[in-house]
């Protein structure tokens, strides 16, 4: 199950979001208004309001189901009893009319982990030493900043006093249940869907920073990108062989349509199960708390830039990231604007 966040292409300025999901099989041409789902299930059988949490309350956003204590899974009943009326059904829509956006709009949280050894090692010998033996045993991640949450298509700038722009190649999972201290082997039971992640830094505060060993700040905290959409794990995980930390799926990035990165999820050191477990020891994870993945090996312009682009994003550039089975996620890089509203 695909599920997104919409808004009609054409629509009044400052619409609301409508939670939608793929209806179809395949990369989705058409979406599910899911609260028309919900009003033709109460009409046909009007026991599903008083009997059914679900159907009691209008389906608004991700962020509202999860708070009214649902899980993701949930809306598969709304999506599997819909039956459409005719072709031009009102309760579907065509991906070309819709603007998509974060496929969780008001994330409590975002941890990020650091889970593929490619990049690790590569940042480490950049500065002239070796991975520390604790990286491998110990799913490490940091604290990003949740107020400069981006969707797909949302423009993208440099901090005004940076000149070093680039972008992570990244995925990122949703829990959607309050979870604390889950072992390893069921923290993925944990997690309500998959979804691109775009970690967007500034390396040049991002090297000023990290000379104190204190952790990112300035140069990670001004923008993080989501989506296309949240793709449910039956459909993410489907074909994972046995003991593998990830799906074999390929991860690639493009600047201006030129491929610059290309990895494999399958190629991380740590399962989301075992990231889960590390977030979970002694604290709460809430529902609607992401967790990052970390770079992939070779998902930034500091380990390609040379050999790729050969310099670090400008105005003008469009980079676009690729997972298999979760879409593509475009953001247009623009010159840092004069006022912030």
């Amino acid at each position: 199950m695909k599920l997104a966040h919409v808004r009609e292409r054409h629509g009044p300025a400052g619409a609301p979001w409508r939670l939608v999901a793929g209806f179809g099989d395949g990369v989705p041409a058409r979406w599910l208004e899911l609260e028309v789902a919900r009003r033709r299930a109460v009409a046909a059988d009007p026991r599903l309001a008083h009997n059914s949490a679900l159907h009691r309350q209008p389906v608004t956003t991700l962020d509202d189901l999860l708070l009214a204590g649902l899980r993701i899974e949930t809306l598969r009943d709304l999506a599997d009893g819909f039956q459409p009326r005719d072709e031009d059904d009102d309760g579907l829509t065509d991906d070309a009319d819709l603007v998509f956006g974060p496929p969780i709009l008001r994330p409590p949280s975002l941890r990020d982990f650091y889970a593929f050894e490619g990049h690790v090692r590569t940042m480490w010998e950049r500065r002239g030493g070796e991975v520390p033996e604790p990286w491998y045993r110990l799913p490490i991640f940091y604290f990003s900043n949740v107020s400069e949450i981006r969707g797909p298509g949302d423009p993208v700038w440099a901090p005004a006093a940076s000149v070093e722009l680039d972008y992570e190649l990244e995925v990122a999972a949703l829990i959607d249940t309050p979870a604390v201290d889950l072992p390893a082997e069921r923290g993925e039971e944990a997690i309500g869907g998959y979804t691109i992640f775009n970690d967007w830094s500034a390396r040049d505060l991002q090297r000023e920073e990290t000379v104190v060993r204190l952790g990112p700040a300035k140069g990670k905290d001004f923008a993080s990108t989501f989506g296309p959409w949240l793709v449910t794990p039956d459909e993410v995980m489907a074909g994972r062989a046995a003991g593998a930390t990830g799906p074999d799926l390929a991860m690639t990035a493009e600047v201006n349509g030129v491929e610059t990165s290309r990895g494999l999820w399958s190629d991380a050191q740590f399962s989301f199960g075992a990231m889960v477990a590390r977030a979970s020891a002694d604290a709460r994870l809430r529902p609607g708390d992401l967790l990052g993945s970390g770079t992939v090996g070779t998902g930034c312009l500091l380990e390609i830039k040379d050999s790729t682009l050969g310099r670090y994003l400008q105005p003008d550039d469009e980079v676009v990231l690729h997972v298999d089975r979760l879409g593509a996620l475009r953001t247009p890089i623009v010159a840092h604007p004069e006022v912030r509203r």
